[in-house]
């Protein structure tokens, strides 16, 4: 199957291209634990608007023929939203030293072909290209143990996250705030930072 694909990758304002279809695939991918997201197109449009204003921002995406399959994004961390820059400031990190990752998505069945690995190399390669970054991270969200959504035999990505280098940062938290599925009324959840030092910096 892998042979099969093809990549896009656009930058800066170039990315709005791609939103249509990243909107759509963020909704079916993220309904899945751990996130449950009840989400609408009109918004993720406008929550993907804040790469499209980042010069230096990027999506990598993934196609089956015409379909998109899978997606990555990155953007300085200073030019994301006050929820994201806001644990990094309390803890006196400089903003224009961190490349922030967002989502990293696949449908089901391209998953275990490597493109995990992909995502993360074609991000990286992205934020040492500028030269001055020294610090990668993304979030994840932390459900509780026993969350009665939690599906059997559900297995994190830590072990991976772990093997690419980075390690969760448990000072740096956000608070993000959507809609579970079946629930009526969003609610926040924590989102925890996972960091990396950059090759240059190690």
């Amino acid at each position: 199957m892998s042979d099969s694909l093809t990549y896009i990758k656009r930058i800066g304002a170039d990315t709005s291209s791609l939103f249509e279809e990243l909107a759509a695939l963020r909704i079916e991918v993220f309904r899945d634990y751990p996130y449950l997201y009840e989400g609408s197109l009109e918004y993720e449009k406008e929550y993907l608007r804040t790469y499209s204003r980042s010069a230096d921002s990027m999506i990598f995406s993934v196609y089956d023929g015409g379909k998109m399959v899978g997606a990555t994004t990155c953007i300085p961390l200073i030019d994301e939203s006050k929820e994201v820059i806001e644990p990094f400031i309390n803890s006196g990190y400089k903003l224009d030293e961190v490349f922030y990752f967002g989502e990293s998505i696949l449908l089901k069945p391209y998953r275990g072909l490597g493109l995990g690995h992909r995502f993360f190399d074609e991000r990286e390669k992205h934020a040492l290209s500028f030269g001055n970054y020294k610090f990668t991270c993304f979030c994840a969200v932390q459900r509780p143990d026993d969350h009665p959504k939690k599906p059997d035999g559900y297995r994190p990505n830590d072990k991976f996250w772990l093997h690419r280098g980075y390690a969760p940062e448990k000072g740096l938290v956000s608070e993000f705030e959507w809609l579970d599925m079946g629930k009526e009324k969003p609610t926040k959840k924590p989102m925890m930072y996972w960091m990396r030092a950059t090759l240059d910096n190690l």
